[in-house]
């Protein structure tokens, strides 16, 4: 069953990554105004770790129980604010990015891909 799940996730994630949405911001880079949306939209890098952030996110939303899932939302909104606080600075940038992935891909890693959401 878990093999299953853990199938059903990589073939999601691998549709999410081969569509041409996946190849954007996870937000209308036409809209950016912000100094840290303007560089995520400028620099590639940046670009592919917002965009496995959100999906991460959105994976983490699905897979936690209701309770948790405001303190989630509660950490992504301090998360943008620490995001905003980097202005340009495409290193800070980078470890709020590399930080805030790792927190994400923690949880799918211990509770979903070893207890499953069953």
């Amino acid at each position: 069953m878990i093999k299953a799940l853990a199938i059903a996730v990589l073939t999601g994630v691998c549709g999410l990554l081969l569509s041409p949405v996946a190849s954007a911001a996870s937000f209308d880079c036409a809209k950016a105004k912000a100094p840290d949306e303007i560089a995520v939209c400028q620099h590639v890098s940046l670009n592919d770790q917002d965009v496995t952030m959100a999906l991460l996110y959105d994976l983490n939303k699905h897979f936690m129980a209701m309770g948790a899932r405001g303190s989630l939302m509660d950490g992504q909104s301090a998360w943008l604010k620490q995001r905003r606080a980097c202005g340009a600075q495409v290193s800070c940038l980078t470890d709020a990015y590399t930080q805030r992935i790792r927190m994400l891909r923690r949880f799918i890693d211990e509770q979903v891909m070893t207890k499953g959401p069953f």
